[in-house]
């Protein structure tokens, strides 16, 4: 488990685990935040997931750099790192329609039919690196470069919360109603970020998503569970996928 320190300001450090972004490093990401979260520090507030780094904020009126960046080296000889396997989420979504704006515009532009650019999107377990700009947004690796598509020329005003999008070789879902210019191919009903909750962000980095189309249907009876909280999320190990 080899990393770098670099301080950032007087309130946090950040952990280099490597400079190339790939499955590996995410992963030895996961497995350090594992053990900060089972052996907490006293002094250190959270800490930030990136694609290679893991930014550490501290109190430094309880912990200052020295002790704290000691603590992390010891960390760093542990071999009792969560060994556990990295789960996958079940990503429910409804493909096309009024949902799905942009789905014809994909499959035209990559010479296949809605019905390919469907089975291609959830054909894969993507890898989530990190949570991005808004709450609950996630950095997805591993989309099929077939259905790769460029943004809008035009960005929308607002794109609803649980929108599914493309943008060039990137794929992701929209936490919020916000304004966008990736390429809507369809929505989830499961909300990705909820304030009401005591864990308000749905999805963890490090771990997998997956996309399972389904019915209209389907999509309203799961809205509704999840307007209830009765809707229970699947998950399973990444052994399974």
């Amino acid at each position: 488990m080899e990393f770098t320190f670099h301080p950032l300001g007087d309130k946090a450090i950040q952990l280099q685990f490597s400079h190339e972004i790939s499955e590996e490093t995410i992963q030895r990401i996961r497995a350090y935040s594992a053990f900060l979260k089972e052996a907490p520090i006293q002094g250190v507030i959270e800490w930030i997931p990136a694609y290679t780094t893991l930014t550490i904020l501290y109190e430094p009126e309880v912990i200052s750099y020295e002790q704290l960046k000691k603590k992390l080296e010891q960390i760093k000889g542990q071999t009792a790192f969560d060994s556990s396997s990295p789960i996958v989420y079940e990503i429910p979504t409804y493909y096309g329609g009024e949902f799905g704006p942009d789905l014809s515009y994909v499959a035209q532009y990559n010479n296949m039919t809605e019905k390919d650019v469907i089975k291609l999107h959830t054909s894969v377990d993507y890898l989530i690196y990190m949570m991005g700009f808004a709450p609950g947004f996630p950095y997805l690796g591993g989309m099929p470069n077939q259905i790769a598509t460029p943004r809008l020329e035009q960005p929308r005003k607002k794109v609803s919360a649980g929108s599914v999008g493309i943008a060039g070789e990137q794929t992701g879902i929209y936490p919020l109603d916000s304004p966008g210019g990736w390429r809507i191919i369809g929505k989830t009903p499961i909300k990705l970020y909820d304030p009401r909750l005591e864990q308000p962000i749905l999805l963890s980095p490090g771990h997998y998503l997956r996309f399972k189309s389904i019915t209209f249907e389907e999509y309203a009876a799961i809205e509704k569970e999840v307007q209830h909280g009765t809707y229970q999320i699947k998950t399973y190990a990444k052994e399974e996928a």
